[in-house]
Order: structure tokens, then C-alpha cells, then sequence
């Protein structure tokens, strides 16, 4: 499918003002204009990163949330369930990336690098610059960094790639300069979704971004990751719920041009059978007793392209057969359960048939104006709690500590979502207790409450996986499959390997034996 390409532009942010995490109307401009404003660059990557509905319908729910076995059973989820090789999609999240996000960025930043006027808006679109070429080399590898973006902006149409290796030693430098660039004495800076110009909050967001890409180096540079991590800490990074990063999307059905409601939720909501929830999923949260059960997963007699109109039958199927979702291996239609009788609140008797009795991702979890949460305390706590176990080092507290902060901060997020449950104090006490780090074990159990609070951000959770190994997954291997291993990156573009065969090929020979396939390994996933 090719990218529709649009620009957003926003009402408000032309005016000057913007209210935190919310926007207003959209204007659209097909074009890239030079002189165009660096802060409506900013405000159309930070929402197009979860606004978009290409990019988060293939790459979260065709590919990466089925890849770590969170979601599965529908049409849509069998490239990345299942392990059906798809080069289209595969080729996504690379052609619209480079041709929006990043060009956007790669502009935004030259043209505000020598502007004192700017010195926070340049800041922010470097620390914005480094999150979107991270999302793609950490899928991809070896990409165009330093060249990256330009074929759109500067007229290199063959550009160089860089190794990962040396994009993660500039991202570094990238993130620790523009933290320290920061300034709350200098320009306020407009049409920011993200934090509403918040300098103080965005040195947050850049030193808890420099502890996440330094714990991706664990398996091929532990020393570096030690230091960066430790220096990521002393910078100063989320301290608690309140500083999380995330963009509250409006209440509108999202399509491929309005980018206002949630992209991963439009993808969602637009089939006509939803995703049901994998089984090694619903397990992790059933063996450990864990309260945001009952509140993520629910059963649902679908109404077709009337997905919150749905009829929630939650308990009286619960009370008959318990969580049931789909295993790694099934569509919705296989195994099929005959049909059970239950009965309603009302008093109304009904029959829930084989769908039914599949469980699914509760409504609130995917409406419209869910937030996507682009980073989170929790994630900083866990990956604290691993540098912990990994180093002795104490970054704020010992493992232990972090833990149960990164378990508390998580099952408190639910809370962000409209129409979400607030978890109580003493069930999350209770759940701590009784799930406590284990000797021998602490990195596989924090990973694993990493798994669930990640869920809804596929990209993250499948570099998580494959960076800390776990959860540890079965290979959900069907007939339909083509490779017998769970895949490990995307493959390049055909139109890169054959357009830009010469910059390309370093890259290939850098995967490895087998060159550009999709269970290669990336530079930091080397074992």
C-alpha cells in the first residue's frame, strides 16, 4: 500500500497556543514547504508517530504485537502470529518514516541550529530526531543517519548508511547535549503535544530515552550500557506517573488522512472480528494473580462496524470457562467451542457462541482517544531494577525497590485511559508481596512486567523482548509459516536494496549468514 503523504497542520499552533497533550483542527498541506514552521514540523511528527493508521496498523498489530504474543487470531494478525512472510509490510514503517517523521525532523533541526531564538525548539526536535530514527534502526539496523531524511530535503537520493553501532553512540551525544540545551529561560516553545513546552519535563523524557537505548546494549556492550545508564540516572529521569510521556488522541474515528483519534485503535476497531488476546498473554497475568485482569481482558458479543456498541457478557462466561483467549498457533475459528448458555444481568438468557467465548482487549483500552504512551515511569523503574541485578549499582534504590515502583507506576497507567480502572492500593500491595524477585530469576521477572506494560506499544515491547529474552516464546509454527524461528527485524525496502545497492550491501553483510531476512539479528540483538 503506498503512504498517502500528509502534512498536518494545526489551527492553534498557528495561533501560538496549544493545550497540553490536545489539539485542535486540521488543516492538510501536501507539500514540504523550506520555510515552513519548525514547530508545526514537531506537532505533525508527534502525532503522526501514533496517529498515523498505516504505520500502527502494520507494524503494531499485523506485526509486532503478535510477535510477542499479546494479541492474535484475526486475519490482520497472521503476518507476525503466525510468521507469514509479507515484504509489503515489512517495507512500511521504512518508506512512510523516512518520507515524514524523519525528513520533518532532519529539517526542523537544521533550520533551528542557529537561531538563539530557537535554542528549545532545536533541542526538542533533536531529542524528537533521535526517537524517530531509533524506532527504525532498532526494526531495520544498519540504516541512513547521517544522510537519513535527506533524499527529501536535501537531494541526496542515494544516501549512506550508517552502522547501528555508531547511531546509538550518537544518539548519546545527541540526547545528553540536548537535555543539557534545555532551557527554561529561553524560547517557549509552541505546538508541542507532548509535554506543551515544558523544558524541564523534555529533560526528563531525553535522559529516560538515554537509559532505554543504553539498556539495548546489555548483550553487545554491557560496559557501555553500564556507564550510559548510570549517566542516563544522574541526568535526571522519570521520577514518577506524573512525568510520563504520552499524547491524549481526541475522540474521532481515525482514517488514513485525520490523525486526531488513536491510529493503533482505529486499526482495531475497523475489522469486522477484533483481535482476541494470546494465551500466553492472559497466563503471565493468571499465574500471578494480577488484578488488571479483569479490567483488560473482557468477553464480547461483537456488533459489526459498531465495535464499542458491543455486548459485554464478561461474567457469566468468566464463571463458566474462566479466561479464554486464542493460542499462538489459532485463528478465532479454530478449536471451536460449541455454544454455552448464559445469562445476562437483566435476567436475559442468550448464547454465547465460539467468538464470544475468545477474550478481547477491554473498550477502553482501545477507543479513539486512548493515549499512546511513548514512555512510561514504569519502564524507567524496570529497566533500573534489571541495572540493578546486572551491575550492583544503585541508581535510586535496589532491585527490589524498583520493582515494586515500576509494578505500582503500571497498573496505576490504566487509570490514563478514559473510562479506565483505577487499581486500589492494597490489591497492588498484595499483588507485590505475593510476586516478589525472585534469586536467579529477577531479569526474567522484571521483563515479564515489562511485557504487560507495554502492551499497546508493539515496537517497544518486540525490542524489549529481544533485547532481555524474555518472556521466553514458543514459536507459534503453522502450516502457513514460512520460517520456523520468530523473526527479529524487518527487511529492507526492495526499492532501497535495488536503488541503493551500493550503500545497501555494507548493511547485508553486516546481518550475518543469510544477509536481509527477517530472523537476522540486528547489531545490539547479537547473541
Amino acid at each position: 500500500m503506498k503512504t498517502k503523504s500528509i502534512i498536518a497542520v494545526f489551527i492553534a499552533c498557528c495561533l501560538g497556543t496549544v493545550s497540553c497533550n490536545k489539539f485542535g483542527d486540521i488543516n492538510t498541506d501536501p507539500t514540504r514547504s523550506s520555510d515552513l514552521d519548525p514547530a508545526l514540523q514537531l506537532t505533525n511528527v508527534q502525532l503522526r508517530y501514533s496517529g498515523d493508521l498505516e504505520t500502527n496498523e502494520k507494524i503494531h498489530l499485523c506485526l509486532t504485537m503478535p510477535l510477542v504474543q499479546q494479541v492474535g487470531g484475526i486475519w490482520a494478525n497472521r503476518w507476525g502470529q503466525m510468521y507469514i512472510y509479507n515484504r509489503l509490510y515489512l517495507s512500511s514503517l521504512w518508506d512512510y518514516s523516512f518520507r515524514n517523521g524523519v525528513a520533518d525532523m532532519v529539517s526542523a533541526v537544521e533550520r533551528t541550529k542557529d537561531n538563539p531564538q530557537q535554542s528549545n525548539l532545536n533541542a526538542i526536535c533533536r531529542i524528537m530526531k533521535v526517537y524517530e530514527f531509533a524506532r527504525l534502526t532498532d526494526l531495520y539496523g544498519d540504516i541512513p543517519y547521517t544522510e537519513g531524511g535527506k533524499a527529501y530535503i536535501g537531494g541526496i537520493t542515494h544516501p549512506k548508511f550508517d552502522r547501528q553501532e555508531d547511531i546509538y553512540a550518537n544518539f548519546f551525544v545527541e540526547l545528553k547535549a540536548a537535555a543539557e540545551q534545555l532551557d527554561p529561560a529561553k524560547d517557549q516553545v509552541r505546538g508541542d503535544l507532548f509535554y506543551n513546552g515544558n523544558v524541564n519535563a523534555w529533560k526528563k523524557f531525553a535522559n529516560s530515552l538515554r537509559l532505554r537505548y543504553a539498556m539495548r546494549l546489555v548483550k553487545v556492550n554491557p560496559e557501555k550500557a553500564r556507564q550510559e545508564a548510570t549517566a542516563a540516572y544522574e541526568a535526571g529521569v522519570f521520577t514518577s506517573n506524573a512525568d510520563i510521556c504520552l499524547l491524549n488522541h481526541e475522540d474521532i474515528q481515525n482514517t488514513y488522512a485525520d490523525m486526531r483519534g488513536n491510529g493503533l485503535s482505529a486499526a482495531f476497531t475497523q475489522s469486522e472480528v477484533l483481535p482476541r488476546v494470546n494465551n500466553t498473554f492472559i497466563e503471565q497475568l493468571r499465574s500471578t494473580n494480577d488484578p488488571r485482569m479483569q479490567h483488560l481482558f473482557r468477553y464480547y458479543i461483537d456488533i459489526i462496524n459498531r465495535p464499542f456498541d458491543r455486548i459485554d457478557i464478561t461474567d457469566p462466561v468468566r464463571a463458566q470457562i474462566g479466561y479464554n483467549g486464542v493460542k499462538p498457533t489459532d485463528y478465532v475459528w479454530d478449536e471451536w467451542l460449541n455454544p454455552i448458555q448464559i445469562q445476562l444481568s437483566n435476567g436475559t438468557t442468550m448464547e454465547a457462541v465460539n467468538n464470544d467465548q475468545k477474550v478481547q482487549l477491554a473498550n477502553f483500552m482501545i477507543r479513539n482517544n486512548a493515549p499512546f504512551l511513548h514512555m512510561t515511569y514504569a519502564e524507567v523503574s524496570f529497566l533500573l531494577a534489571e541495572a540493578a541485578v546486572r551491575w550492583n549499582v544503585n541508581l535510586g534504590g535496589n532491585a527490589a525497590t524498583h520493582f515494586a515502583n515500576g509494578v505500582r507506576a503500571s497498573m496505576k497507567h490504566l487509570s490514563l485511559y478514559p473510562s479506565g480502572p483505577t487499581i486500589e492500593d492494597q490489591q497492588i500491595n498484595t499483588f507485590i508481596q505475593g510476586n516478589s524477585l525472585i534469586p536467579g530469576r529477577e531479569i526474567e521477572l522484571i521483563n515479564k512486567q515489562m511485557w504487560i506494560t507495554l502492551l499497546m506499544n508493539g515496537t517497544e515491547a518486540f525490542a524489549n523482548w529481544r533485547r532481555s529474552g524474555f518472556p521466553i516464546l514458543t514459536p507459534s509454527i503453522t502450516g502457513e509459516s514460512t520460517t520456523n524461528k520468530i523473526p527479529r527485524r524487518l527487511e529492507y525496502p526492495i526499492n532501497e536494496t535495488e536503488q541503493n545497492r551500493a550503500n545497501v550491501a555494507p548493511a547485508i553483510v553486516a546481518l550475518g549468514a543469510g544477509g536481509d531476512t527477517w530472523v537476522n539479528r540486528v547489531w545490539w540483538d547479537k547473541q
